[in-house]
């Protein structure tokens, strides 16, 4: 069986998150450079790294936009270390250099003041760690060179002078500055540079669409006027066309994506105060089918284009039954929450599932009453038996009698066995396994004129079938005097309703 890429979102997903999985699992860093250098986007870095959330050893990716590109201000914000990620240092380069980075450096959307109930949003991307050169906790690998400024040496990669305690939690009502701004016609012209696989453009394309519906929606714009301020940002376009790439070079088709963690509260964007989810997200999430499950954290744990990402790879099917690990991939969050901040992907090998042995009991019985056999044949049922029946045949001596079939679980056999022996006149019980090979089920609860109604939709191989459940269509012909065949059909026309919406 083919392997799966899971992806465990309890912390949320980002695009930096899911990129530091995917290196994290061993896909290329060499191929990803290549394809972001010929893309031809200038004015960030990268940052590669580790980091511990919660004491977890975690890939530690991050973009980092340069001053004067895109943004054209200058960065000036205050970090706050945490022992976990520390990045404090000092940085001379040169005697006549004065540039020392002093970092206060809160992980991810800390609230602006003690008595603000909303949190900093940014380009739908979670970065806001340190960009410092020589960093200890890893390397940055600049997009350009600008030209030495004052104050640095000739070949510093940073070349311009800059207060750079900076996080990238761009709060874009209080900068003053204007965007690039780019419609999706602009970011797929930046995609087809990418010199990649085809596919690998198709996907970036698919995420970016992805999110240009859902901002369309959200302000009720055509898709073709929608413009990117924020997932149009190189950091976006980075963490898309990165996913993409990796993707493919890990070579695994088939993506599960669990439930979605959220959180609560209210983030700061572009367009004033949104509540947690952003309407990008919400809308993602409800046009795709995403599963969210929230949480008691303050702030975004899953982003617009996390949300495009699940939505754009996710097979939507469930894990198997039964797989081993074959490797695991841990990328970094930058928030610190009460649980470890990370996205962990994990390539898994699907076990052969042992077929559904079952065990069927027979007795033959030519001395016991109506009564007792009916009895019987309740408390088999209430103690787990999967059917039980009665063929009547004919035994030595030419007496009619019973044989009592059962057919149940190892798990619920010596059971069943004792309330034959103790509920019957029979002295021995024979057993054998048995195979079998059943359609997929689930039931559903559907609603009609005459109330609520059970029934089970059962499948194989693209095709289903729905049979309502007894009861219901007793009841049914109970309250509304129809026929059991126009109550049965009844139901099952909710059924396919409900499953057409």
């Amino acid at each position: 069986m083919e392997k799966i890429l899971y992806l465990e979102c309890n912390s949320g997903i980002s695009g930096d998150m899911t990129v530091g999985a995917l290196l994290d699992l061993g896909a290329s860093r060499e191929r990803l450079e290549q394809g972001l250098k010929s893309l031809k986007v200038d004015g960030y870095h990268l940052h590669f790294g580790r980091t511990k959330k919660c004491g977890i050893d975690a890939f530690d990716f991050d973009v980092h936009l340069e001053e004067g590109a895109e943004h054209g201000h200058e960065h000036v914000h205050e970090h706050d270390h945490s022992p976990e990620h520390d990045h404090s240092h000092e940085h001379g380069h040169g005697p006549e250099s004065d540039h020392a980075h002093d970092h206060d450096h809160p992980h991810g959307h800390g609230y602006p003041q003690a008595d603000e109930n909303y949190q900093d949003h940014h380009h739908f991307h979670d970065s806001d760690r340190v960009c410092a050169c020589g960093d200890v906790q890893g390397e940055h690998i600049h997009s350009c060179e600008p030209e030495a400024g004052p104050g640095h040496e000739p070949g510093h990669p940073h070349g311009t002078e800059h207060d750079h305690a900076h996080s990238h939690d761009h709060p874009h009502d209080h900068h003053g500055h204007s965007h690039v701004h780019r419609n999706l016609h602009d970011i797929y012209e930046i995609i087809d540079r990418l010199d990649d696989r085809e596919e690998v453009k198709a996907l970036a394309r698919k995420m970016f669409e992805i999110v240009a519906e859902a901002e369309s929606k959200a302000h009720g714009l055509p898709i073709e006027e929608v413009h990117f301020h924020e997932v149009g940002a190189v950091d976006s376009i980075v963490d898309i066309v990165s996913t993409a790439i990796l993707l493919d070079d890990l070579g695994i088709k088939n993506v599960i994506v669990s439930p979605l963690a959220e959180g609560r509260g209210y983030v700061r964007c572009q367009h004033g105060v949104m509540p947690v989810p952003v309407p990008a997200t919400a809308n993602i999430a409800a046009a795709h089918g995403l599963e969210l499950h929230f949480t008691d954290n303050e702030g975004e744990m899953v982003t617009p284009t996390g949300a495009a990402i699940a939505a754009a790879i996710g097979s939507g099917e469930e894990l198997p039954a039964h797989y081993t690990i074959e490797k695991i991939g841990i990328g970094a969050g930058n928030k610190d929450f009460k649980q470890a901040n990370i996205l962990r992907a994990m390539i898994l090998c699907p076990k052969e599932e042992k077929p559904d042995t079952l065990w069927k009991l027979e007795t033959n019985i030519d001395d016991c009453t109506g009564e007792a056999l009916g009895y019987t044949m309740e408390k088999l049922m209430e103690a787990g038996a999967l059917d039980a029946y009665y063929t009547a045949i004919q035994m030595k001596k030419n007496r009619p009698a019973y044989e009592l079939s059962v057919v149940c679980r190892e798990s619920e056999r010596e059971a069943l066995e004792e309330v034959i022996f103790l509920h019957t006149t029979t002295i021995g019980i024979r057993r054998y396994p048995l195979s079998r090979t059943v359609l997929d089920r689930r039931p559903v609860t559907v609603e009609t004129d005459w109330g609520r109604a059970e029934a089970k939709i059962c499948g194989r191989n693209g095709r289903e079938f729905i049979y309502p459940e007894y009861e219901s269509v007793r009841e049914l012909c109970k309250n509304s005097g129809l026929s059991f065949q126009e109550a049965y059909a009844c139901i099952q026309r909710a059924a396919e309703k409900g499953e057409k919406n």
